[in-house]
């Protein structure tokens, strides 16, 4: 998947700056999809020559013009094209899957440290999720529409990372049993 359509989904929710488009990759859209600002920035200018998104020039004072960004007649037609295209199996690239195979060539206990370290992260990522799903969606059940999907995003990142925090366990223990 492009960055593109990523953006393209995240200003039909809300148009805006790209600052503020920056910020909600960072806070929301970023956790399934990431890319830094200058990589938004990008590819929002290869947006507008394309004629996805359309982008107001708004006065400010004190400060430069605000550019406001929208998506466009055509950026519909594009997403809507992109949403009925088969998606592309997710390619696994684990660099801490190719450290554990190889565990018994270097030191072992080097890297249970580092499947600590990652099973801390996931239940911090996980921590996070659980807080936005308490915040944002209190009541599950009677969603619908942009909020649903929103919701079931954020429930698949919710069992990806409790997945990955039963792995790491599991990995330790067995590597402990393994001594």
């Amino acid at each position: 998947m492009a960055l593109e359509y990523a953006i393209l989904v995240s200003l039909q929710e809300r148009s805006g700056s790209g600052y503020e488009l920056a910020r909600r990759f960072d806070r929301s859209i970023g956790y399934f999809w990431g890319a830094t600002h200058q990589q938004i920035y990008r590819t929002l200018k290869r947006m507008v020559e394309l004629g996805w998104v359309d982008c107001d020039e708004v006065p400010q004072d004190k400060r430069p013009d605000k550019k406001v960004y929208r998506v466009s007649a055509t950026g519909a037609a594009e997403l809507a094209r992109w949403l009925a295209e088969p998606a592309t199996p997710p390619t696994v690239r684990n660099e801490l899957s190719v450290k554990i195979r190889g565990a018994s060539y270097g030191d072992v206990e080097q890297v249970a440290a580092e499947i600590a370290r990652h099973r801390t992260l996931h239940a911090q990522r996980l921590a996070v999720y659980r807080q936005i799903e308490q915040r944002d969606f209190p009541d599950p059940k009677r969603l619908s529409g942009q909020r649903l999907h929103q919701h079931l995003v954020l429930r698949g990142g919710i069992r990806t990372e409790q997945a990955y925090v039963d792995w790491c366990d599991e990995v330790l223990a067995a590597l402990a049993d393994d001594r």
